[in-house]
């Protein structure tokens, strides 16, 4: 089994990558791949609505000098997809707008490429407008007959500089328990919820 992990943060090291590590650690744990590609410092376009991925049926975007297409391809032989970004603005990325909607779009075009895959989303974010950006993102898996994985509250982590979630002990938590349920709908084993931990950013 593999699961693919998009990371849309610019920074190769910040709190988005430490996120998405915890759960590709949680993921090997119950014998599962899992693949982190950093997109987030590329330079990708938005999507032109041009249609000509519908017209060409051929599972690619007309644009071929960024990672989209190779993207799409990763994406669809995964068992799973996780979509990570940073929150910038109460939204996700810049970046990572225009990467899932051409990806998605592209997928929805060639007969949902990504139809009864397991997806999940995880975002980093310094103090508010994490759960808008984690949404945001859940509405590209929704639309795209993608079951998701939940967890024991929404998978946000708190940070500002890069490492600095690694403080935020029940994000990390919520993100473990994620990965756990994407396991467990994959039909692997894992142990039980991590529970316990509760953390409060006034200081």
């Amino acid at each position: 089994m593999k699961v693919i992990g998009i990371n849309g943060s610019p920074r190769a090291e910040g709190n988005t990558t430490l996120a998405l590590r915890e759960m590709a650690s949680e993921l090997k744990a119950a014998g599962i791949e899992m693949e982190i590609l950093h997109i987030g410092d590329k330079p990708i376009r938005g999507c032109m609505a041009c249609g000509a991925c519908g017209r060409n049926k051929d599972e690619r975007c007309i644009i071929t000098n960024d990672p989209v297409n190779d993207a799409i391809q990763k994406m669809k032989d995964a068992d799973a997809i996780v979509l990570g970004s940073p929150v910038h603005y109460a939204n996700i990325g810049g970046t990572m707008k225009c990467f899932c909607d051409r990806v998605f779009y592209v997928t929805a075009s060639n007969g949902g490429l990504f139809a009864g895959k397991v997806g999940a989303s995880v975002v980093a974010v310094r103090r508010s407008g994490g759960s808008a950006a984690w949404q945001a993102l859940n509405y590209y898996l929704t639309i795209s007959n993608i079951a998701i994985a939940g967890s024991t509250y929404w998978s946000v982590v708190h940070g500002a500089l890069p490492g600095e979630a690694a403080q935020d002990l029940e994000g990390l938590q919520t993100v473990r328990n994620a990965a756990k349920n994407i396991a467990r709908m994959l039909g692997a084993e894992t142990s039980d919820y991590d529970r316990g931990a509760r953390t409060n950013f006034i200081r």
